[in-house]
């Protein structure tokens, strides 16, 4: 018997609120989430339950240095060579992860999203299909917004802060560069169901190829 072929690795990139969320189901939904293991890169926050209230409202979360991408960098290895992995499970109103994780299991399609999944090398480099959801800054602060206000339980006046401290100027430094090393650039987020399609069928084929 052959080999089991390596699985089919995407990163689906972009700004905070720009769809990449909206995308990344769409291309479950199409290629098959049985299909997929979902890893975003939001769950790879550093833990800071033992920093106190105040040195969390300091911290800048859209920096790279915010992220324990190495731990991700070695569950997508793990993945790639056919292991299951448990994320973390990243509880956004304290900045704590929990004291649970999720269960992935290998599949034949990898998929990694996130903000920063782009701008860094190791990372994009065990990506076969390379996705930035591009999206105006006037909608992605809107969705950011309503999404800490709601999901996060944030004030509006927090969230405005935050976004002009460290969101704009972190997405100037770090995200928006990172276009370039996109194979496939998707404008409009989930409501370009035309590149969806096309990715999407693109994945599927790419999964023919390796058998599967």
């Amino acid at each position: 018997m052959g080999s089991t072929p390596r699985p089919v690795t995407i990163a689906v990139a972009g700004g905070s609120g720009s769809g990449k969320t909206t995308v990344s189901e769409a291309i479950l939904e199409r290629v098959g989430s049985d299909n997929i293991a979902y890893l975003p890169h939001d769950a790879y926050y550093k833990d800071l339950r033992d920093v106190s209230h105040d040195v969390k409202m300091t911290i800048n979360f859209d920096h790279p240095d915010s992220l324990d991408t190495p731990l991700m960098i070695e569950h997508i290895k793990q993945l790639q060579a056919g292991q299951a992995v448990n994320i973390p499970v990243y509880d956004f109103t304290r900045h704590e992860r929990t004291t649970h994780t999720q269960y992935v299991g290998p599949h034949p399609v990898i998929m990694v999203e996130g903000i920063l999944i782009l701008s860094e090398p190791e990372l994009r480099n065990l990506c076969d299909v390379k996705i930035y959801v591009d999206t105006d800054a006037d909608l992605r602060f809107i969705r950011r917004l309503k999404r800490d206000i709601v999901e996060r339980g944030r004030t509006p006046d927090s969230v405005i802060k935050q976004y002009l401290a460290t969101v704009r100027p972190m997405h100037l430094e770090f995200v928006e560069p990172s276009k370039r090393y996109a194979h496939v650039i998707i404008p409009e987020g989930g409501f370009n169901t035309v590149a969806i399609d096309m990715v999407s069928d693109r994945i599927i084929s790419l999964l023919r190829e390796r058998g599967r």
